[in-house]
C-alpha cells in the first residue's frame, strides 16, 4: 500500500507567498508589529544617511528636550535595559554628541554637545518628514484617534493580565 502523506518540503513544490493563507493577518498585535517594522525600517534608512540608528536619534531627541536628565531615566522612558543603555550612551558620548556629568555616586546627567544639538536637529527634521509621510498614507483616517489608541496600548498594563 502506498503512503499518500508526503512530508513538507519533500516532493512537493513550495507555494508562492501569494498563495499562503495567513490566519493572523487581521490580528491587532500582528498588524502593529508589521506596521512598526515597516515604519522603523524606513526611519532607519533615513537616519543611516546621517550615521545614526533610530534608538540613537530618539536618545538625542529626548536628551535635547530634557537637558540634564539622568541616563537611567532615559533608559526607563525608552524601555531600554541598563546593560543596553550604557553602551548606547557611551557610543554617543565617544562621537562627541553627548556630555555625561556625574550627579551622585551612580547617576549620570546627560546633555547635548554642539555637535549633538546639530545632530538632534537633523534627526528631528527626518522624524518630522517620516511622520508626515505616514500621515499622508493614512489620509482620510482619524490620525488623532489612532495616536490615542496606540498610546493607550503603550501605557496600558491590562494586556499582560490574564
Amino acid at each position: 500500500m502506498h503512503n499518500s502523506i508526503i512530508p513538507m518540503g519533500m516532493d512537493r513544490p513550495a507555494l508562492p507567498d501569494h498563495c499562503l493563507h495567513d490566519p493572523v493577518a487581521t490580528h491587532l498585535g500582528y498588524l502593529l508589529r508589521r506596521a512598526s517594522a515597516a515604519v522603523m525600517a524606513a526611519l532607519g534608512a533615513r537616519l543611516a544617511q546621517i550615521g545614526l540608528r533610530p534608538v540613537e536619534g530618539t536618545i538625542l531627541i529626548l536628551v535635547g528636550a530634557n537637558a540634564g536628565c539622568i541616563q537611567s531615566d532615559v533608559g526607563r522612558m525608552l524601555g531600554i535595559k541598563r546593560a543596553n543603555m550604557v553602551p548606547l550612551i557611551a557610543a554617543l558620548a565617544n562621537r562627541g554628541l553627548l556630555d555625561k556629568s556625574p550627579v551622585d555616586g551612580r547617576s549620570l546627567a546627560l546633555s547635548l554637545t554642539a555637535a549633538g544639538e546639530a545632530a538632534r536637529a537633523q534627526v528631528a527634521a527626518i522624524m518630522a518628514a517620516q511622520e508626515a509621510q505616514v500621515e499622508r498614507m493614512l489620509a482620510g483616517q482619524d490620525v488623532l484617534l489612532l495616536r490615542q489608541s496606540l498610546c493607550r496600548i503603550v501605557e496600558g498594563d491590562e494586556i499582560g493580565a490574564a
